[in-house]
């Protein structure tokens, strides 16, 4: 299993490279973070230089693709988001569907299946993967269109392409639906990141409800390659935390 430390979410209030530092003193294998436009990406490139660790993912613009009317904004977004991850060597950038418009759903599915499909070149041409995230909407993210795993897959399966694949973020999908080791085992061809934190509360991976090794047993059991991204808010030291989960002692 190779782990990715989303350096946002588990070390708050330092600088980006400083958290990446710290992600490799704890023993990762990668890091990510969210936004990329707010960050200096000469400094982030030269913090992963300098500690080997590989840009595992980050996010596109935040551009709707359940309005069709968005879509050269989404264009224009995605471009940008390529260059950013050209200069640091990204070669996975995590893709949200936007809010439903309240629009029929599957008119909303056919504008993301769309959107998508027309970006595929340029996706071919940088040698990236985008991930298409499903987001819990009864805690975090009320209105947000795509939350059912089920319905990600078939998303993924109309456009046809292994640069499009889905997020899949255990934390999120057990707060919607659970069956977190049928969903991922049976899907894993569609899936090209992995998201975890523990439920309820989003803390560290033994704080809640989830068997995690359990998981990643299954997980590792079918073979999948990708990172599996660490994406919670730890209460206690995070690096202590990390060495332990590192080792398997959770």
């Amino acid at each position: 299993m190779r782990f990715s430390v989303c350096v946002e979410s588990l070390f708050p209030g330092n600088d980006i490279a400083q958290k990446s530092r710290e992600a490799k003193r704890a023993g990762a294998d990668a890091f990510e973070f969210w936004t990329w436009w707010d960050k200096d990406l000469c400094a982030l490139r030269k913090a992963a230089d300098e500690t080997g660790l590989c840009p595992a993912a980050m996010c596109t613009k935040f551009v709707s693709l359940t309005d069709p009317a968005e879509r050269e904004a989404y264009r224009k977004g995605l471009m940008e988001s390529l260059a950013a991850a050209k200069v640091l060597g990204c070669k996975t950038l995590i893709g949200l569907t936007g809010s439903d418009t309240g629009e029929n759903r599957e008119k909303q599915r056919e504008s993301i299946i769309a959107g998508l499909k027309t970006r595929v070149p340029m996706l071919e041409d940088a040698e990236v993967t985008l991930v298409v995230e499903s987001l819990n909407t009864k805690i975090d993210h009320k209105g947000y269109y795509l939350w059912q795993a089920s319905e990600a897959f078939a998303i993924i399966s109309a456009i046809g392409s292994p640069h499009v694949r889905m997020l899949y973020d255990i934390y999120h999908q057990q707060i919607m639906e659970g069956d977190i080791i049928n969903t991922v085992t049976e899907n894993i061809d569609k899936i090209g990141h992995i998201h975890a934190a523990g439920v309820p509360g989003r803390g560290e991976l033994d704080s809640g409800e989830l068997n995690y090794p359990a998981i990643f047993a299954a997980i590792e059991k079918v073979g999948y390659k990708g990172f599996l991204g660490l994406e919670y808010f730890p209460k206690g030291d995070p690096v202590a935390d990390l060495v332990k989960l590192f080792r398997r002692e959770f």
